[in-house]
């Protein structure tokens, strides 16, 4: 939004200062990601920039740490297992999510406070206590080490993230459609697919996004749960950083970075979408 002609000079200080200050925290957010991008193409197996680098040598740019994470079979099985690990979790808390959110925005919802606060608890609760908590359930149930408790235990984190988003969606979801679907003469199944499902998407798609980059970058969780078939991407990350100084790692967290940035752009996508099909004007 520009600033308007007749503004006042408080209003030009207020302006200008503001971004000024939200530009230092975005660089302050930032910069440790910009140094890890360049590192990752350095020649040498070293973490710091080499004088080549620092006077932009060609020869000390190179892609071997990026072929080294490919042809490295344990880097390729923990890219497996965290894609597998984080579509499966992300559809079940996509789904269970979805359901405790179109339950929780109905107005005569009893206990509907505390019914959200528990199932957002995993945000709030340490992650630390929560991965422990777990691993003493599932040993008990015989889930520790297996895919489907590695599963289970990340669907209970992406879960507060799918009920937050699909709840904001259906906060500003026009109910008379609903009762109009009903007057026409539509079951409960065919209003959910035909008139709610379609408008509170991008909010189902969105806890959907959140809930797989929860998935595919947690470790704590990981590390209490996982044998060494289940160790995930950023195990391997951290099992390299206690056992092998390599900048595979730092390669492998470039690869990260760009996932997760594809898919924040992804999501910022469906909100604007969300915002048009709402009539609302940013």
């Amino acid at each position: 939004m520009a600033l308007p002609s007749h503004a006042e000079p408080i209003d030009k200080v207020y302006y200008y200062g503001f971004r000024f200050v939200c530009t230092l925290i975005f660089i302050f957010l930032i910069a440790p990601i910009f140094v890890i991008i360049p590192l990752s193409f350095n020649a040498e197996p070293y973490f710091t920039f080499s004088t080549g680098m620092l006077h932009f040598d060609p020869a000390a740019y190179s892609t071997r740490w990026y072929q080294d994470f490919w042809n490295n079979k344990e880097w390729i099985h923990s890219l497996q297992n965290s894609f597998i690990i984080a579509i499966a979790s992300t559809i079940l808390a996509t789904t269970l999510g979805t359901i405790a959110a179109l339950g929780l925005s109905r107005p005569h919802m009893p206990f509907r406070g505390l019914i959200m606060g528990l199932l957002i608890s995993p945000m709030i609760v340490p992650l630390i206590i929560s991965a422990a908590a777990m691993f003493f359930f599932y040993s008990s149930i015989g889930l520790s080490q297996t895919y489907a408790g590695i599963i289970l235990a990340h669907t209970a984190l992406g879960i507060p993230f799918v009920v937050i988003t699909v709840t904001a969606t259906l906060s500003s979801f026009d109910q008379s459609l609903v009762r109009a679907a009903q007057n026409m003469g539509a079951d409960m199944r065919t209003t959910f697919f035909k008139v709610i499902l379609p408008l509170i998407t991008p909010g189902v798609i969105s806890g959907a996004l959140f809930a797989f980059i929860t998935s595919f970058d947690e470790v704590v969780v990981v590390l209490f749960l996982s044998s060494f078939e289940q160790r995930t991407v950023p195990r391997q990350m951290w099992s390299g950083i206690r056992e092998e100084i390599s900048p595979t790692i730092l390669a492998v967290a470039t690869i990260l970075i760009a996932i997760s940035v594809v898919l924040l752009v992804v999501v910022e996508l469906l909100r604007r979408r969300s915002v048009r099909i709402r009539g609302i004007r940013e």
